[in-house]
């Protein structure tokens, strides 16, 4: 794999697109990084502000520029030196109208179209009004309701016909307006127009033919060759249009006909609602306009990945992001098929690891980093405080439930809630397979949904890695498995011991081949979803103890990491992994870097927060309405105060309402309340015009926020300097105080961190400490890190030994040597504290000083500033 020196994250959407990326390049070589790492820019649904919706993989993103702009992207990166790394999603599409040429080809001719293997559809559903159907569930109301209020209708587009709802359309069935026409020929008495309706009637239909690629072809030459010569017709003779549009017309004044054409085609639309239950194709998560894709075919691998490859070929793309493999049937043969079509390429997977978990032994460079994150914001995570601060959260809120326990809840609600249409499927597989196992027949569809429904909700991690092409089921999959049946058994006794011994021997491939295969695939498939919607979108809105370890991939029950653990980990990667990714903030953090940091405070000082939340409380009272809200919601705000100090009031109404929807407690983005939201808008626009409250909050906050960027710049240099590729997120590199998206992903100001890189070459040390406030002091840290990133060797720990021996870390990398805070200890109480290099001769290139001894007092190192990066003489 090619060296990687440093990422830098670029989110790419309308108004900062391909010529505005190029426009950054040399702040970012001057900067120090190597590669510039860009979100997804293929063509996405218009409007798109993140590219994961991509509805054409064939061409660049016109929003973004369109190929023109990108050819000048790619020649200012060549002029800069840079390199790029891009951004993939491999396993969905969107679903936006005719944008997705494919989809569009697939709502039109159902099973028989060329491109119906390439979605995750599942044709053959067990409710007989869905087969060989889609269902479509965009409508408001039910279908009836909006058919007789004439919310649907036929239209025309020369040849075409199409069904419009709202701003969405949908093809019409070649087979299905033959009646249309017939209707309009026998009017004029047009003998060829009636020739044309027949030759569409004559079209197979339903699932005929699909198995057989020559007669699926034959079809589709067949209807694209009467729609030429139906489009033609209607721009010669202007009688033909017109009776045409007549019978159009017609029908869609009769709810009866129109109806019995939307009954025709490959489609069912429906309440929006009814996804909930019944959707027939996997999705992204919960997202109905985002459709699975088999990237397991060779055809749709080609196709989805022809550009990029092309890219790579050439130079211009020298690494791949991943985006969620976990939905992919099978990873590793995705890799395997990736590594082998852009052979040693840089690849990074978009793998979240739970707490203890390893990444399998796939052929690429590693995860994104996401289990780096975790590791090192428990690093600031003062582990005396856990007992204080579970009392506080428990005593303020009410709330009771340990980690484990509201996890498992409230999998089992997005199970319930948001997921059931998928938990449905896979019941359905398993209640045939059932039926082909005498010994199994008897368990009935509300027992095996039941059973599954429980297994799914009590799996530990995203997903196991069997492949039952090949018999692989490893020890970690086994093992996984094997806990999640324990908790079964555990929570659910009374579940029966046959039916789980059944499914655990068919998801460990004790049946081979057939149904039994394909059911422990695309249970795989789905552990994911329920982990991610179930974890990271609700419970870590419900369980407030301590915000800054809700991050995705933690374990909030875990409460904070040892120096020790920590250095078993950077040793481990270094051997493993060393070329996998490490951030500390992306587009999807639930909160940035510096947020995290600041709440991890509080743990330091548990007394003083209780004190303070019981103020700000008492002041706020009068600010609510019925109660509302909750004091779980309460607290989270004020854990978000304490981070995102100082923060505008409509900021934190927006995360306010996402927060409270996601938790799914009083208000959820399908059923709002809108009474408890206009309470929660109304509590917090009343408190941060509370002049009482806000300086009862200042009076807190302010001093932990120099406290709070020392340590950001301690979590800054670490960082850098571990093991692995560091990834730096756009406008990181100075203070940046922003929460989930869309906060994250507002737009960056890169001429003043352009200026304010500029100001460093010419400032002294206490210039740059005094410039605190604009964020110097960390722009800094970067810049000199990423310097000497060339001198980083094997990782050694470094013994800190005295009184506070265990409130800093530090370590060796070769050339390289860093020393950080990892509380905010004040200057005068380091006393003894020292750390021990393994030899003599260090600078700090930080303050200028040398070290001349192998030992030296962080009170020394930390005097002129608050960290200490330190090469060896002979290096520097």
């Amino acid at each position: 794999m090619p060296e990687i020196g440093a990422t830098y994250r670029l989110q790419l959407q309308p108004g900062f697109g391909f010529d505005e990326a190029a426009e950054v390049c040399s702040y970012l070589k001057a900067l120090g990084v190597t590669h510039v790492y860009c979100s997804p820019y293929l063509q996405a649904a218009p409007g798109s502000t993140h590219g994961y919706d991509v509805v054409d993989p064939g061409r660049v993103n016109e929003d973004l520029g369109g190929a023109a702009a990108h050819a000048r992207f790619l020649r200012r990166l060549k002029e800069e030196g840079l390199k790029q790394v891009l951004d993939i999603v491999p396993n969905h599409m969107a679903i936006d109208g005719r944008q997705n040429r494919w989809w569009w080809d697939v709502l039109e001719n159902g099973p028989l179209s060329a491109y119906a293997s390439w979605f995750d559809i599942e044709w053959q559903s067990p409710e007989e009004k869905l087969r060989d159907k889609i269902l479509t569930p965009i409508l408001g109301d039910h279908y009836g309701r909006i058919l007789s209020a004439g919310g649907i209708c036929l239209q025309r587009e020369e040849g075409s016909f199409f069904f419009h709802y709202e701003d969405h359309e949908f093809p019409a069935a070649p087979q299905s307006m033959a009646p249309v026409l017939a209707a309009a020929a026998q009017r004029i008495h047009h003998d060829y127009l009636a020739f044309l309706a027949d030759s569409l009637a004559r079209l197979p239909s339903g699932s005929t033919f699909s198995s057989d690629p020559a007669m699926t072809a034959e079809r589709h030459r067949d209807k694209e060759v009467i729609r030429g010569l139906l489009s033609r017709l209607c721009a010669e003779n202007k009688d033909v249009a017109a009776a045409i549009d007549e019978a159009i017309d017609r029908t869609n004044q009769d709810p009866d006909a129109l109806d019995r054409l939307l009954d025709q085609q490959s489609y069912r639309l429906a309440y929006w609602r009814t996804a909930a239950r019944d959707l027939g194709y996997r999705r992204f998560f919960d997202i109905n306009t985002l459709v699975g894709l088999r990237a397991e075919l060779p055809d749709v691998f080609e196709e989805t990945h022809r550009l990029v490859i092309g890219w790579i070929r050439s130079g211009d793309l020298h690494g791949l992001r991943v985006d969620h493999p976990d939905g992919l049937r099978d990873p590793e043969a995705y890799f395997e098929g990736l590594l082998k079509a852009a052979p040693g390429t840089w690849i990074v997977a978009e793998k979240i690891l739970e707490r203890g978990e390893k990444l399998r032994p796939w052929k690429i460079g590693g995860t994104t980093g996401y289990d780096f994150l975790n590791l090192l914001s428990g690093l600031f995570v003062d582990r005396n405080g856990e007992e204080r601060m579970n009392g506080i959260w428990q005593e303020f809120t009410g709330e009771t439930a340990a980690w484990d326990e509201v996890a498992a809840e409230c999998k089992e609600l997005v199970l319930r809630e948001m997921l059931g249409s998928d938990l449905n499927r896979l019941t359905a597989i398993f209640v045939d397979i059932c039926e082909r196992h005498r010994d199994n027949r008897d368990f009935t569809r509300h027992d095996i949904h039941d059973a599954l429904g429980s297994l799914v909700s009590s799996f530990p991690v995203y997903r196991t890695y069997v492949r039952a092409e090949s018999g692989q089921c490893g020890e970690d999959d086994q093992r996984y498995v094997d806990e999640a049946f324990e908790r079964v058994r555990s929570r659910r006794p009374d579940l029966d011991a046959g039916l789980l011994d059944f499914l655990r021997s068919i998801l460990l491939l004790g049946q081979r081949g057939g149904p039994e295969a394909d059911f422990a695939m695309e249970f795989q498939q789905f552990t994911g979803p329920a982990m991610a919607k179930g974890i990271e979108d609700t419970a870590f809105y419900r369980f407030n103890r301590l915000v800054a370890l809700n991050e995705v991939g933690g374990d909030p029950g875990y409460f904070g990491v040892s120096p020790e653990e920590f250095h078993a980990w950077c040793r481990r990667i270094e051997w493993e992994w060393p070329q996998t990714m490490r951030t500390v903030s992306t587009h999807d953090t639930k909160r940035s870097a510096d947020v995290r940091v600041r709440i991890a405070l509080l743990a330091a000082v548990p007394d003083r927060w209780r004190e303070a939340v019981y103020r700000w409380a008492a002041i706020n009272e009068k600010h609510k309405c019925n109660g509302s809200p909750d004091r779980n919601t309460e607290y989270l705000l004020y854990q978000t105060l304490v981070g995102c100090w100082p923060i505008a009031s409509d900021r934190l109404q927006e995360y306010a309402l996402k927060a409270a929807r996601e938790s799914k407690e009083h208000t959820s983005w399908t059923s709002p309340d809108e009474e408890f939201e206009s309470s929660l808008t109304q509590f917090v626009e009343g408190m941060m015009s509370d002049g009482e409250f806000l300086t009862a909050a200042a009076s807190f906050i302010e001093p932990l926020i120099p406290q709070g960027r020392v340590l950001s710049l301690a979590q800054m240099l670490i960082h850098l300097t571990a093991p692995g590729v560091p990834d730096i997120y756009q406008g990181d590199e100075v203070w940046n105080l922003t929460l989930v998206d869309p906060d994250n992903r507002r737009p960056v100001d890169f001429g003043c961190r352009r200026r304010r890189l500029a100001q460093l070459e010419n400032a002294d040390l206490s210039q740059i400490v005094s410039s605190a406030d604009e964020g110097l002091p960390k722009l800094f840290v970067i810049a000199n890190a990423l310097k000497l990133r060339p001198g980083l060797g094997h990782y050694a720990p470094l013994a800190v030994a005295g009184q506070n021996g265990d409130r800093a870390i530090a370590f060796a990398r070769g050339e390289v040597a860093v020393v950080a805070p990892l509380s905010p200890v004040p200057h005068a109480e380091w006393g003894d504290t020292s750390v021990v290099f393994p030899s003599i001769g260090w600078k700090n290139v930080l303050t200028g000083e040398r070290i001349s001894d192998s030992q030296a007092l962080l009170s020394t190192l930390f005097e002129k500033f608050p960290v200490a990066l330190l090469v060896r003489d002979s290096f520097a």
